[in-house]
């Protein structure tokens, strides 16, 4: 019986050792290409039965993630199993465990991001003008740096040459030694340019004492010779008639004491004062613009004309008004209206032919423009030309009212005749100021530009093919036939680029794209033709607004804005 039952317990014994074995074949498998090593140690929580005899693995083969083998691992008794002994005997004819081949991990090659600080200037380039006022340098200096040809934001030059700043920079540390020097030379400079402007003041106005002792024998300046033609001369014209017909009046209305012969001669003296105050209008518009100013003194008409018009209000209408009230209520008896009569007539005629004048010079600028001569006034393009238009036609239907009124108190013998005179050329002044200073108004607030003209303008962007869209077209009229256009504009890179190539070698291209074998040399090809490419954007938008002012002349300045 003991020999049989120890036969059966040999026959479990084998069998148990060839199913471990089955186990340890498919963990390897599992385990393979695993990072690092695992040790295997007992397997006895596998085992379908606590009970039976436990055989524990005396080695496992753990493999690196490359597929080389790590070497065997000790089993918990410490006994390491050596290829080739009788316990791999069994296993000799059995598939040799696949080895899994090298991971292959592709990496993105990226450039190394630069941090360029909330200030760089290293790349910035300065004018040679710019070099020695701000760096204290000479001419001389500039010599021994870089020099760069770029294209030229201005429409007289094609390119100018530019320097790096920070060349200049260093150029100025060596020159002066320290930024101390540097520091100290330029506060001194500037205490010399602030004494030097104050002599030039003592000269200039010295040299104008000598002028008006001795006589100016200089031709006369542009700002005189503007108020000789166009506007200017109506200006002048309706200045020294006014003057005339206020004196002329002023000695009728002293000898009749008509209201409304003195309603005419306040209307006369508000329009000398009025005009007067557009013709210096008409001398400061014609100021070259300087840095405070950059876009000039062109509004200074329309602000001249807008105060001409509240002028026109205070004192036309307004002593109009007074002297007519006065008149209702406390009637006075006239004298006999007869030379009131001769001076109505002479400004009657004095009058029409400044009105005359005006109206030959609107029509003559509306034709110009392609406007009626009803657009043309409405739109205030010439405020100056536009003021004494009104205030001569209002003279005139003044000059008929008061004529009227003083005719209807001489057959009746009624003064409120003549005081509704007086009332009504105040109100004739009230509505004349009132239209002024709307349109000024509108002008100085920057209204758009007839909606035809934009249009064009507008085409003209479009139908180019380096422009893809266009969007925020603004275009303002900055008076005297100015206009300020701005557009943000939508360019199409690839007509850029395209641009670009056909001013270049191809092949020569070609090479230079064969030989860039490094991340360097890639870097240092973008950055070389991405600097171009940006310039020839720049060259296609100085050809748009070139385009621009040639298809208007009245478009003085341009902003594109690229998206």
């Amino acid at each position: 019986m003991m020999p049989a039952l120890a036969a059966q317990r040999r026959g479990w014994r084998c069998l148990y050792r060839l199913y471990l074995r089955c186990q340890a074949a498919q963990l390897s498998r599992v385990c393979h290409g695993w990072p690092g090593s695992m040790k295997c140690g007992s397997l006895s929580h596998i085992l379908p039965c606590s009970h039976l005899p436990v055989q524990s693995l005396s080695q496992v083969r753990v493999y690196t993630s490359d597929g080389q083998k790590k070497g065997p691992v000790p089993g918990p008794e410490g006994a390491v199993h050596k290829p080739g002994t009788a316990r791999d005997t069994s296993s000799a004819g059995q598939k040799p465990l696949l080895l899994q081949e090298p991971i292959q991990v592709k990496v993105k090659a990226v450039l190394k991001k630069r941090e360029y600080g909330p200030k760089y200037t290293q790349n910035n380039f300065i004018t040679g003008v710019r070099a020695i006022n701000e760096f204290c340098l000479k001419s001389s200096d500039l010599e021994q740096l870089r020099k760069i040809r770029r294209r030229s934001p201005h429409d007289d030059t094609e390119a100018f040459t530019v320097f790096l700043r920070s060349d200049v920079e260093a150029k100025s540390l060596e020159v002066w030694g320290s930024p101390e020097a540097l520091a100290r030379e330029r506060k001194r400079r500037k205490e010399a340019e602030i004494e030097y402007r104050e002599n030039l003041f003592r000269n200039q106005k010295l040299l104008k004492e000598y002028k008006d002792f001795l006589g100016d024998t200089k031709p006369r300046s542009s700002t005189a010779g503007m108020l000789l033609k166009g506007p200017g001369k109506v200006v002048m014209v309706a200045i020294c008639i006014n003057g005339l017909n206020f004196f002329f009046k002023l000695l009728a209305w002293v000898y009749t004491g008509s209201a409304s012969m003195f309603s005419e001669a306040i209307h006369s003296l508000a329009d000398t004062c009025n005009q007067a105050l557009l013709a210096l209008g008409i001398s400061q518009s014609a100021r070259t613009p300087d840095p405070s100013h950059p876009y000039g003194f062109t509004n200074m008409r329309y602000i001249a004309s807008l105060i001409s018009g509240v002028g026109i209000f205070m004192m036309g209408a307004g002593l109009s008004w007074y002297h007519g009230i006065i008149g209702l209520l406390h009637p006075q008896p006239m004298e006999s209206l007869l030379w009131a009569y001769c001076i109505l007539a002479g400004s009657l005629v004095s009058e029409g032919a400044t009105l005359l004048v005006a109206i030959n010079e609107i029509r003559r600028s509306s034709r110009a423009k392609g406007l009626s001569f009803y657009q043309y006034v409405r739109l205030s393009r010439d405020p100056s030309t536009n003021v004494v238009l009104l205030e001569d036609a209002a003279a005139v239907l003044g000059v008929t009212l008061a004529a009227t009124c003083m005719g209807l108190t001489s057959l009746t013998g009624n003064p409120y005749y003549d005081s509704l005179g007086s009332l009504g050329v105040g109100t004739l002044l009230g509505v004349v100021s009132a239209f002024l200073i709307y349109t000024n108004t509108e002008a100085l607030l920057g209204r758009s530009i007839n909606p035809e003209q934009l249009q064009r303008l507008t085409e003209l962007l479009e139908s180019d093919p380096v422009v893809r869209a266009i969007h925020d077209v603004k275009a303002t009229d900055m008076g005297l036939s100015k206009v300020r256009f701005k557009a943000e504009v939508d360019f199409d890179g690839r007509v850029v680029t395209r641009s670009y190539l056909e001013k270049q070698d191809i092949e020569q291209l070609l090479q230079e794209i064969q030989q860039v074998k490094t991340l360097e040399e890639l870097e240092a090809f973008m950055l070389k033709h991405g600097e171009n490419i940006i310039d020839t954007l720049g060259a296609e938008v100085d050809r748009l607004e070139k385009e621009l002012k040639q298809r208007n002349p009245d478009v003085r300045h341009v902003d594109l804005e690229i998206l």
